[in-house]
């Protein structure tokens, strides 16, 4: 099983974006996955079309972290039943639902006790093979807790002067983090999103972006999509979209998963130098 937090410090460029554009290739691919919604907004939740019913969120599931079973409480996304009918099936996608509640949480003070909380959480399930963590934009509390339970962390940034800066000091505070209490964490790499083709600001920071990370600017890009808010607003996978747009970018995405699951040792040495 394979945890991939994916952060940035940055809001506003598409985190949740490409965490629902790797859930949806993580479905067409048949890799069972579960979604942890950690962002208190629960946006992620959203698009995956989730109704929970009698099942805890998960940051009451943070709080008794050794009381709750994880499998008793995460809610099959709304998006199964269409992958199904595609004969797609049998599909995997579940989702630890996210809540307002967990902002308890997004402190900057916790102790190791409560950094352990979500790994508490997944430990002893076996359901999976990708698990992605959707986390809030910032490096407080929720974060580091993500962090501690997961086996890498992609970064989301626009090809913009304070993303990429954004970017640079989330690298340093990855590995600071690992230092201090996460030394199996590695950095998965950096997905360029929302990336608009005609833009000379956007390739040269793309450019800049490439100097400064280098392999660990993930290939594809991903670029600006205008009808992405409807296809979440619509609680749709990309990939089960109509238009040849939707198709491109389920295709990228597809892409994306691939080299996001195949990173390895070559970043962590990448990211220690």
């Amino acid at each position: 099983m394979q945890v991939v937090s994916i952060s940035s410090l940055k809001g506003g460029v598409g985190k949740t974006s490409v965490t629902t554009g790797l859930a949806s290739a993580a479905l067409a691919a048949g890799i069972p996955t579960l979604v942890v919604d950690l962002d208190p907004h629960a946006d992620a939740s959203t698009a995956l079309g989730v109704q929970p019913r009698d099942q805890l969120d998960i940051g009451r599931m943070l709080k008794n972290p050794r009381k709750y079973r994880l499998a008793e409480n995460v809610v099959q996304s709304g998006w199964v039943e269409r992958a199904d009918q595609n004969g797609r099936g049998p599909a995997v996608l579940d989702v630890a639902v996210g809540s307002a509640y967990t902002g308890i949480y997004d402190r900057p003070d916790l102790g190791r006790r409560d950094l352990r909380r979500l790994s508490a959480v997944l430990a002893g399930t076996d359901k999976y093979q990708l698990v992605l963590i959707d986390c809030p934009p910032s490096l407080n509390g929720l974060t580091r807790i993500a962090w501690s339970a997961s086996d890498k962390v992609t970064l989301v940034a626009e090809p913009g002067l304070f993303s990429v800066a954004g970017t640079e000091r989330t690298m340093r505070a990855i590995q600071l983090f690992r230092q201090e209490f996460a030394p199996h964490l590695s950095p998965a790499g950096i997905v360029a999103n929302r990336v608009r083709s005609g833009s000379s600001e956007h390739t040269f920071r793309l450019a800049e972006m490439t100097s400064m990370f280098g392999e660990l600017l993930l290939e594809p890009h991903i670029p600006e999509q205008a009808n992405w808010q409807q296809i979440q607003g619509a609680a749709h996978s990309v990939h089960h979209w109509p238009g040849d747009s939707a198709k491109t970018t389920a295709a990228l995405f597809d892409a994306l998963l691939g080299n996001l699951m195949a990173t390895g040792s070559t970043m962590r040495s990448r990211s220690q130098r």
